[in-house]
């Protein structure tokens, strides 16, 4: 095999070994992971996972980085199909609801479950999954802003206020619905977002 084709499998290695530990710390959590557990499911040496990522603490924060990108694909990119305005910013809270809904990772929002177990808990991967939350917030702010820029929302309007609580609404809604099984509960989270778009529309 070519030095190229080595480094093709190897990447491919890394992503399958990736997205499974997302899977698994989505719902046991990042301390769930270990590399011997990787390394029996996917049926690869632990010395082939080791070699990939060296400690248990660089595959936690490799899984951050995954797990963002997974929810960029599901989330941000349709949104960002979508025209800039309040269109942008609902197109961005349905794809949520929806990545959400169809269990995109099988313990619900992967970022949900470990922001509850680092967040009393300093360290680089707490960093990471801060760092990822500043991100998105600040992604939705800026879908905000331009709706206001555009007129379609009040001038007045506080988008960074308006954007925490959208956030708010949208993951509690998830965190029940998952909780209690109980799919209402998504329908209420969006009728709360739908009415607090709706007290800032521009007349």
């Amino acid at each position: 095999m070519s030095i190229d084709g080595r480094l093709a499998k190897g990447e491919q290695t890394r992503g399958t070994i990736l997205r499974r530990a997302a899977d698994i710390a989505s719902a046991d959590g990042l301390e769930g992971l270990s590399i011997g557990r990787l390394a029996t499911e996917l049926r690869i040496s632990k010395s082939g996972v080791f070699t990939h990522f060296g400690s248990k603490e660089e595959l936690q924060l490799a899984t951050v980085r995954t797990a963002a990108e997974v929810f960029r694909a599901h989330v941000i990119e349709p949104a960002l199909a979508v025209p800039e305005g309040i269109g942008r910013v609902r197109a961005l809270l349905d794809a949520w609801q929806r990545y959400q809904r169809e269990r995109v990772f099988p313990g619900g929002c992967f970022f949900h479950s470990t922001m509850a177990e680092f967040d009393a808990r300093p360290g680089r991967v707490r960093d990471a999954i801060a760092a990822s939350q500043r991100d998105w917030r600040a992604f939705l702010e800026r879908c905000l802003r331009e709706a206001r820029d555009l007129g379609e929302i009040e001038a007045a309007t506080d988008v960074s206020q308006l954007a925490f609580e959208l956030d708010a609404l949208c993951r509690t809604g998830g965190a029940y619905a998952l909780l209690h099984d109980d799919p209402s509960l998504f329908e209420r989270a969006s009728h709360a977002m739908s009415t607090r778009l709706a007290a800032v529309a521009a007349s």
